[in-house]
């Protein structure tokens, strides 16, 4: 599995990459770790003619800053690379930082790890606007991480039985290994939650019931513990609540769902998730 994590060397971004070594996966991933120099942004939209406005001086010292915090990411990334035993390369990159971390994720990367959120806006690496970028246009699936890292062994897991969910069972089953081998050996357990609207008519609640055994038996056949949740209520509130009552360390969600006429928008959804979720949210597409 190749990962593209992105950093600037904030907390944030350092967890991007700590997260990748607690994740259970079933293989051992390549990890790419990026961090992007923004030289343009120093640049005001009115800063046309820089030497005469008189601020030349300083922004060549602001990008020499930039560059010289590049080059201690690179090694601090590095260094972290090793120590948490994951094999990778650590690159510097110009240019628009969303722009260009949505490139290097078209070069064959199957996941993109991002902070939630990142440096100031004097360092130019706003990671909670590009992480909100990254769920909606990165190519691949994309782990936002919101806290420090831990064991990932209880999931909650979105869904609404469209084709975004199917590759969202199919990615647990494919990369994540349900019983984790390591000092703390307790199995994988996946919480599959449907939430279904307030409406009078049980069988719109049969078809969800139905839906959430389907997803169940199929992780249980992969070999993860299932805890099957049907709840009532909009999406993503019903996806937060499970998560906050499980205490769990990650959720995954589809990238997008059912059309506006059956109600429910994973895209949408998703979205509110990963805004409010007090633990990283894994968007597979």
């Amino acid at each position: 599995m190749k990962i593209l994590a992105a950093t600037d060397g904030s907390k944030h971004g350092r967890w991007a990459i700590e997260w990748l070594a607690e994740m259970p996966f079933a293989v051992q991933p390549v990890v790419r770790v990026l961090h992007v120099v923004d030289v343009a942004s120093v640049r005001a939209p009115f800063m046309i003619q820089p030497v005469i406005v008189g601020t030349e001086r300083y922004i060549q010292s602001e990008v020499k800053r930039m560059e010289t915090a590049a080059k201690s990411t690179k090694k601090e990334s590095e260094g972290l690379l090793s120590t948490l035993g994951l094999h990778g390369t650590v690159t510097i990159s110009q240019g628009g930082v969303a722009t260009t971390i949505m490139k290097h994720a078209q070069r064959g990367i199957e996941l993109l790890s991002i902070g939630s959120r990142g440096l100031d806006a004097l360092d130019r690496f706003m990671l909670g606007s590009i992480s909100n970028h990254a769920i909606h246009h990165a190519p691949c699936s994309v782990l936002v991480v919101k806290e420090g890292p831990r064991p990932v062994r209880r999931v909650v897991l979105g869904i609404d039985g469209s084709a975004a969910s199917d590759k969202a069972v199919k990615f647990l089953m494919r990369y994540v290994n349900p019983t984790p081998d390591g000092p703390d050996c307790e199995p994988v357990m996946v919480t599959v939650t449907h939430a279904v609207p307030y409406f009078k008519y049980p069988e719109v609640k049969e078809a969800g019931r139905t839906l959430v055994q389907h997803y169940g038996a199929k992780l249980a056949k992969s070999g993860f513990q299932v805890r099957e949740a049907l709840r009532l209520g909009k999406a993503a509130d019903e996806i937060l609540t499970a998560a906050k009552q499980d205490k769990a360390d990650l959720i995954v969600t589809g990238a997008k769902g059912l059309g506006a006429i059956r109600r429910v928008l994973l895209g949408s959804v998703s979205t509110r998730v990963v805004q409010y979720a007090h633990c990283g949210v894994l968007v597979v597409r």
